[in-house]
């Protein structure tokens, strides 16, 4: 699909129910806050998702407390020093969401098979662990050259990704900062590849501490100022704490479903 700028309801409605659906950034940094919002604005909320993050943050537990996620793929699910996610705890203690068990290696591995277009990535993270037990879809293989044993990786699918950057220009390139988790590596996983941005410019200015993901990474653009807060979004502005404690707060006390109003209305 080649590049298109796009409204934020435009963007948000292109997620289906039981989509495989990743969000790009890291922890609390540039994490696609604003298209989270616009998602559970919907008139019909997206039902069964698979999320796929490297870190889920307060993007992820939002979706899963709106009772949107079937399913968790994560290295961490957190708040940083913000303590627990509340919604992502409460959920999968009471088994009202799936928790696919993965590591730093079984995502890298997962992704590299899927962008590699094979079943599997052969590896030999996890070995002499108990982590396998806990999946069952990880196996162990031989290689046929040495005869060692591996652990294979089942390939990650990704139907949408959503990135938050600090610009793009026109011709549909778009900028990130550093701190980039495995947004690079979604723009070759997803089927889709939507990308929020500060601001839409002629032309993109390099930054030493910048990283452009070329035209055509990304299928759509959408121009949303303030799109990854609360997080950060280095340099344009930090991270809101208070407003991350007034949302653990609510949560915490039982109050979710009051938070999540005042949240979709701001």
């Amino acid at each position: 699909m080649v590049h298109t700028q796009v409204t934020i309801d435009e963007a948000a409605a292109f997620v289906q129910d039981s989509c495989n659906l990743a969000l790009g950034g890291m922890t609390l940094y540039r994490r696609p806050v604003g298209f989270v919002r616009a998602l559970l604005q919907r008139a019909e909320l997206p039902r069964d998702l698979t999320l796929l993050s490297f870190t889920g943050g307060i993007e992820s537990d939002l979706l899963v407390g709106a009772g949107c996620v079937a399913a968790v793929r994560s290295a961490y699910f957190g708040l940083e020093s913000f303590g627990f996610a509340p919604m992502f705890t409460q959920f999968a203690q009471s088994q009202q969401i799936r928790v696919i068990e993965e590591t730093e290696a079984s995502i890298v591995m997962g992704m590299r098979a899927q962008i590699s277009g094979v079943g599997f990535m052969p590896s030999r993270a996890w070995l002499g662990t108990d982590l396998p037990a806990l999946r069952p879809d990880v196996r162990k293989v031989n290689d046929p050259y040495s005869g060692d044993e591996l652990i294979a990786f089942p390939a990650i699918p990704c139907d949408v990704a959503v990135l938050h950057g600090l610009a793009a220009d026109r011709q549909g390139n778009v900028l990130i900062n550093n701190n980039m988790g495995i947004d690079l590596e979604l723009v070759y996983l997803a089927d889709t590849v939507i990308a929020t941005v500060e601001r839409i410019v002629d032309k993109l200015e390099r930054r030493t501490d910048g990283v452009i993901i070329p035209y055509p990474g990304c299928t759509m653009i959408v121009e949303l100022p303030g799109g990854a807060a609360p997080t950060s979004c280095y340099p344009l502005y930090p991270l809101d704490g208070a407003a991350i404690l007034q949302y653990t707060d609510a949560c915490n006390a039982g109050n979710f479903q009051a938070f999540l109003r005042s949240f979709l209305q701001s």
